[in-house]
């Protein structure tokens, strides 16, 4: 069971977010905090696996709540869910200790998913996040070394890895290949087994700087 606090000023979000954290068998909801200051309390009472973060909040904003929270807790996960996907919060999130971004214009099901990907120690981004991480990343490898030629892999690995390469979520390369998510989240495991890459971020740069 994956242990999950909600962190929301917005007592209608974090209903919402309850509601569908329960519709799930293997997520339970262990608290709910409106601020920073009530996150941090319930972390060090609570031990959440994944904590959903907001970063808009009065008191202790959600980017010094990560700091606090992993500072305390350095093996939970937080996952920031926010109305804010300009590159200021995405960054400054990211160096607090976030390990993945999300907007709150997700698919329920994409959430489920970032949650659970969170937990085992993966890092989700919304498609259109990741795509700027990405784009960041190969700019800034530009004038570097060639990267090293792909490891043996099947087409439909490759397809696999072109489509995480232009930012798309498992359930959008299931939809476009005609494949069940469970499928291409093996195929997404084993791409990272081969290629070394220890999440989905490293997994995409290494699908644009290959050309695919």
């Amino acid at each position: 069971m994956i242990r999950v606090l909600l962190v929301d000023d917005q007592r209608l979000v974090r209903a919402g977010l309850r509601m569908l954290c329960e519709s799930a068998g293997d997520l339970l909801v262990v608290g709910e905090a409106a601020g920073g200051h009530e996150a941090v309390r319930l972390v060090e009472r609570e031990v959440p696996d994944v904590v959903l973060m907001d970063l808009w909040m009065p008191g202790m904003d959600g980017i010094t709540a990560t700091e606090r929270v992993l500072g305390l807790r350095p093996g939970t996960r937080v996952l920031v869910l926010t109305t804010f996907d300009d590159d200021e919060h995405l960054y400054r999130a990211l160096a607090a200790g976030a390990c993945g971004f999300l907007v709150k214009d997700a698919a329920p099901a994409d959430l489920l998913d970032a949650v659970r990907r969170a937990a085992g120690g993966d890092s989700p981004f919304s498609p259109g996040v990741l795509r700027r991480l990405v784009g960041q990343a190969v700019r800034s490898h530009t004038t570097g070394p060639e990267p090293e030629p792909l490891p043996a892999l099947t087409d439909r690995e490759r397809e696999v890895l072109a489509l995480v390469g232009a930012g798309l979520s498992n359930g959008e390369i299931a939809e476009r290949l005609h494949l069940g998510v469970t499928t291409v989240k093996t195929h997404v495991a084993n791409l990272m087994t081969k290629t070394g890459s220890d999440n989905r971020v490293r997994l995409a740069v290494l699908a644009v700087r290959a050309g695919l």
